[in-house]
């Protein structure tokens, strides 16, 4: 058979076939390919066909199995083609599997190889690890025998063998050789750690024996064996004991007691276990235990009571040289409206009045005035109403003069009695100014001749107290009152060290939500200054900023001047008093100490201590009904006012108990306690926060706002006695945020609001509440949506309101909508 080219090809009887093919490649690897071999049809020569060929034996010699046309040679030539084929593929597989054998081979000796070294690694870990285990343990030994040769050495031996122990160091040259090495390894060591190494020990320094080869020197030798020799002997060369006063209070924390006496605490931890105390560093022993504690280990005893943590605040008179002169305080006393905050307005051309509800003070400013002819005063204004006794009373403790204002149309009253008496007791002078002189009614002489009932002489009336006839609203007579106090302080002499540590009493106090406690302090003594560490009453602080009554940041305020401290980790008591003392730790111990008298001073007031106050005490809470309630304030000074104006409510059947009172917004826990009480809350000048309001109407909670102290004393008088006249409830009906204030012409300045809760209208009445703290109360001139004057705006919205006559409006302020209705009232 003949292909297309015209060669002879090999004919395969079949068609196609396919079969694997091992492909063999370089570090061991193989593939398996499919090649397909094509098989060409062999033409079988009819019979008789090779008899022209000649015959033989076989399939070359049998014509009738030759293929037609192909002559003997040509199928010897194929036959050994065929042959040497299979040859060569029978050397390929021998050849494939004699590379597969050394392969394998090679893989088993790399084996072989890694388990060898892995094994001899292993091995020289051990044989490390026992060298050193076998190093250590013998320098332990070579340190022990050290020590027995120093302590036989250090023997008192007689004194023809004195020069013997001078050769003992010379004696054992290895064993001092050997010596600075171990030194040198043990010193990355942890004090009294038993000669255990720190860290772990590497194979470096297993075979090397040490760190760096570093040694101590022969000398730190001689030096340590010297101090063993000594403590051998029994400490013959110790230093002398030092003998300490201790300071010991009623009771002492034992690590605070071994501090004291510079004592290791493991020996009083020790001594007190030898006593039968088993206690640690941290508990606390009594005064007797300690005491025999200090003199076990040869000190002394100084008893001294916790109330020597005060000793710090030294009260040191100053020497005459170091006096300077100083403005004089003055408190403005007198009655209720009779014009004293309109008199001081008037002299600081300033208004005052306006920022107080119904006209009336509720709290006491302290101001600082320049005159015309240059001096300084410094003017307490202090309430007039009868339930700021207290705080009357606080401001005469400080004043240098007072000025009794009494309106010459109404004479003298119960409160400028009281004023009268608050100024004898401080033993202050006194100035009369006889206001409101410019109205028809007024009467001076009368007033004049009523202040003699009480023991004050004017000099109109031969007497030695100075009085003027002031107008606040015309102006007249002012000047001549200035003149008068000027005259008064000059013959005072005033004068205070201001180069001392500072000292000065807290006129008001209130918690301020974004500044925290402040308190309105007047300086008496010294300089206060920023970063001064202060106590004041059960409160300690650090000055951190100081505002004078301008409320203009200031650095130091000398004697007379008044200034708010920011910086208190509480509120104080108006009326306590400022000392500046050196560290945070004697201001927060004398703080503690005061927290904790006071303290027991409460549970003392507070419990029954004899049977018949228990029988009594049970007789009155069985027959006297009481109205519990929760107050909260604005400030300190008006909380205490409230609280003592509610002790005098009430009779044999019936009293007032003031559950709480605080400083600040109402919050949730003050409408817990209130529910668990039964108790209404009353805020004077405060607000309940928002989570508050929920809780009170949840619980049913009764919340009542009040900002004039008559309208809140004379309902819980009503309501003691069971006389619940109809009231005017105050309806709240919607809550505003201010976002932005502008500047609108012909109104002045407007906020722009956004009604966050209800609905604003133009006819309710609003309230400006900053920081939960009502600062305005009044109506609105204007309230616009875009341009447009309208009613009322609903929540959601944004609008633009002015209020009436107040303009110091902020971005952040709440803005309270609310209407009156009258109501019948049920307590």
């Amino acid at each position: 058979m003949s292909d297309n080219d015209g060669k002879k090809t090999l004919g395969v009887r079949g068609g196609p076939r396919s079969g694997n093919v091992k492909q063999s490649f370089s570090h061991g690897r193989t593939k398996n390919v499919v090649v397909e071999t094509k098989r060409k049809r062999v033409v079988v020569p009819k019979q008789g066909a090779g008899s022209r060929s000649g015959g033989g034996s076989g399939p070359l010699g049998d014509p009738s199995r030759r293929p037609a046309g192909i002559t003997d040679a040509e199928m010897e030539r194929r036959l050994k083609a065929v042959q040497a084929a299979k040859a060569r593929e029978a050397d390929e597989a021998a050849q494939r599997a004699a590379e597969e054998k050394a392969r394998e081979q090679e893989r088993q000796r790399r084996r072989d190889e890694a388990e060898q070294k892995e094994r001899e690694q292993r091995e020289a870990e051990e044989k490390a690890r026992a060298k050193a285990e076998e190093e250590d343990r013998r320098r332990r030994e070579e340190e022990e025998n050290a020590k027995r040769a120093a302590a036989q050495a250090a023997q008192p031996a007689p004194a023809a063998d004195d020069a013997k122990p001078q050769r003992s160091p010379k004696a054992t040259p290895p064993r001092g050789r050997a010596q600075p090495e171990r030194d040198d390894r043990n010193r990355g060591r942890g004090r009294d750690d038993g000669g255990r190494r720190a860290g772990k020990l590497t194979l470096n320094q297993a075979l090397t024996g040490g760190e760096g080869g570093r040694q101590k020197s022969l000398a730190a030798m001689k030096r340590k064996q010297e101090r063993a020799r000594q403590k051998a002997m029994g400490g013959a060369q110790q230093r002398e004991k030092v003998v300490r006063d201790v300071q010991l209070p009623e009771a002492i924390q034992v690590g605070e007691l071994a501090n004291r006496m510079a004592e290791r605490v493991a020996d009083v931890v020790k001594s007190l276990m030898n006593m039968g105390m088993m206690v640690t560093q941290n508990q606390t022993v009594d005064a007797d235990t300690a005491e025999l504690i200090i003199e076990e280990f040869g000190h002394r005893v100084v008893r001294v009571s916790a109330s020597d943590v005060e000793d710090v605040i030294h009260r040191v008179e100053d020497a005459e040289g170091d006096l300077k002169a100083r403005p004089p305080v003055i408190t403005i006393m007198g009655h209720v409206d009779h014009g004293k905050t309109s008199l001081l307005d008037a002299i600081r051309k300033t208004k005052v009045v306006a920022g107080e509800a119904g006209g009336i003070t509720q709290h006491i400013g302290a101001y600082q005035v320049e005159t015309d002819g240059g001096a300084v005063l410094t003017f307490l204004d202090t309430p007039g109403h009868a339930a700021f006794t207290s705080m009357r009373s606080r401001g005469a403790q400080v004043t240098d003069i007072v000025v009794l204002v009494v309106a010459a149309d109404d004479s003298v009253m119960p409160q400028t009695i009281e004023a009268i008496n608050h100024a004898k007791a401080a033993n202050v002078p006194m100035i009369v100014a006889i206001n409101k002189c410019d109205r028809p009614a007024a009467d001076p002489d009368k007033v004049r001749a009523g202040l003699l009932q009480h023991e004050v002489i004017v000099e109109k009336m031969s007497g030695e107290v100075q009085d003027v006839e002031v107008s606040a609203v015309t102006g007249a007579g002012l000047d001549e009152l200035l003149e008068s106090i000027a005259l008064q302080a000059e013959i005072l002499e005033l004068k205070a060290n201001p180069d001392r540590a500072a000292e000065g009493a807290v006129i008001e106090a209130q918690l301020d939500v974004g500044r925290g406690p402040v308190a309105t302090v007047l300086v008496q003594r010294g300089t206060l200054r920023q970063g001064d560490i202060f106590v004041v009453g059960e409160q300690w602080g650090k000055v951190r900023a100081m505002e004078n009554d301008q409320g203009a940041r200031v650095k130091d305020a000398g004697p007379s001047v008044p200034v708010e401290v920011l910086g208190l980790n509480g509120t104080p008591e108006a009326g306590d008093v400022l000392n500046v003392v050196a560290t945070e730790a004697q201001a927060r111990e004398i703080a503690e100490y005061r927290q904790q008298a006071a303290k027991d001073q409460r549970a003392a007031a507070g419990a029954a201590t004899t049977l018949e106050q228990l029988m009594q005490k049970a007789k009155d809470d069985k027959e006297v009904s009481e109205l519990p309630i929760l107050v909260k304030a604005d400030v300190q000074g008006s909380a205490e006012a409230i609280v003592q104006a509610m002790e005098k409510i009430g009779n044999d059947e019936v009293r007032v108990r003031v559950l709480h009172s605080g400083v600040g917004a109402i919050t949730e826990s003050d409408i817990g306690l209130a529910e668990a009480s039964g108790a209404p809350v009353f805020g004077f000048n405060v607000r309940a926060n928002a989570p508050a309001r929920n809780a009170a109407n949840q619980k049913g909670v009764e919340i009542r706002y009040y900002s004039v102290i008559y309208d809140l004393v004379d309902d819980v008088k009503q309501a003691a006695s069971g006389l619940l006249s109809n009231e005017i409830r105050e309806n709240f009906i919607g809550y505003a945020q201010i976002k932005d204030v502008f500047k609108v012409s012909n109104v002045g300045r407007v906020a722009g609001c956004l009604v966050t809760e209800g609905i604003a209208r133009r006819s309710a009445g609003v309230r400006l509440l900053r920081d939960d703290v009502v600062i305005h109360e009044g109506t609105l001139k204007t309230l616009k949506r875009f341009k447009d004057e309208v009613s009322e705006v609903q929540s959601g919205q944004e609008c633009g309101m002015a209020f009436e006559n107040y303009e110091d409006v902020r971005a952040g302020d709440v803005i309270e909508i609310f209407e009156r209705q009258e109501v019948t009232r049920t307590l």
